[in-house]
């Protein structure tokens, strides 16, 4: 993590029974504002999960009450950001800390074994090694490991479906090889490969704290990483060292757009990119111009434009 940024910003995860949701929601808001930090927290059930930006000394006071309520095994991926990431603070409670739809899948009964940073290459380069990436497609679009299968899931909800279907072609007959997954945080691996658990795979291995402990971790020189890794805020994406990327967000579908997207025709700051021109109307276009007009406006002013949203990870 760079120092030398104001900002702080933290990842987190953890799975764990949480018996009142809405009461830690509420201590979580009142303490995130107390602190002046912005972001999302998830809050169910299974646990907690999110990321928050603000001062080191405010994101140390929100990670510690976090700690003591679920102990030092909660997941804390650290790094910079120049400027606040967050256009406000959400805390939120929900059915899932990520969606996944499959109710009876439990990563602290059943998960896969974790491969630590360092470790991680020799694993995905074994030949006998299938590595799949479980984020959604337009992140792997973004960057993805050297050998790495892109299901092409339009949101984690569909992998379950995905991999059912593609099961025996992936794993074929005879002994079964080894499966390597991986996604940003960390947080959708512990369920991709608690479901692969359940489905009766063995052998099966993901990435101890995500693409962005990797990328914090391994030199690129040393790294098989290729691209950059889209994050759920502001920044939009990062590479090694955690630093923030090229790439920016579309305001229309909040897709991440290339610099070389950025050339499209079809691209306009604020109203559309490439991958979405198509599927609004003049009018929506019109509309959206407007808004952007607005938010610029409100942000000149220091003020958060009361329509802006922020994607959740």
């Amino acid at each position: 993590m760079d120092t030398n940024q104001p900002i702080t910003v933290a990842a987190l995860y953890h799975f764990a029974v949480v018996a009142d949701p809405a009461a830690l929601r509420d201590a979580l808001d009142a303490l995130c504002r107390a602190q002046q930090i912005k972001g999302t927290l998830l809050v169910a059930r299974e646990g907690i999960n999110g990321t928050i930006a603000g001062s080191a000394q405010a994101i140390a006071q929100v990670v510690g009450f976090i700690r003591a309520q679920f102990g030092d095994g909660v997941e804390v991926k650290y790094s910079g950001a120049a400027d606040m990431p967050f256009y406000r603070m959400k805390v939120r409670v929900k059915a899932e800390i990520v969606t996944m739809g499959q109710p009876d899948i439990d990563p602290r009964a059943s998960v896969g074994t974790y491969v630590a940073p360092q470790d991680w290459n020799a694993l995905i380069a074994d030949p006998d090694t299938i590595v799949i990436d479980t984020r959604n497609d337009y992140e792997v679009e973004v960057g993805t490991f050297e050998r790495a299968i892109d299901p092409r899931t339009r949101t984690f909800r569909d992998f379950p479906d995905w991999f059912r279907q593609e099961r025996e072609r992936l794993l074929g007959e005879g002994k079964a090889p080894k499966v390597a997954m991986f996604c940003t945080g960390g947080i959708r691996c512990e369920k991709s490969t608690a479901f692969l658990k359940s489905e009766g795979v063995e052998e099966v291995y993901h990435l101890k704290g995500g693409i962005l402990k990797y990328l914090e971790e391994v030199p690129p020189d040393q790294s098989l990483w290729h691209g950059e890794c889209f994050v759920f805020d502001e920044r939009v994406a990062v590479g090694h060292g955690l630093v923030p990327g090229t790439h920016v967000l579309c305001r229309a579908c909040r897709r991440p757009v290339s610099e070389e997207g950025r050339q499209s025709e079809l691209y306009e700051d604020g109203v559309s990119c490439a991958a979405c021109y198509h599927e609004r109307t003049d009018e929506q276009r019109a509309s959206a111009r407007e808004r952007d007009r607005q938010e610029k406006l409100a942000r000149a002013r220091g003020l958060a434009h009361i329509g802006a949203v922020q994607g959740e990870g």
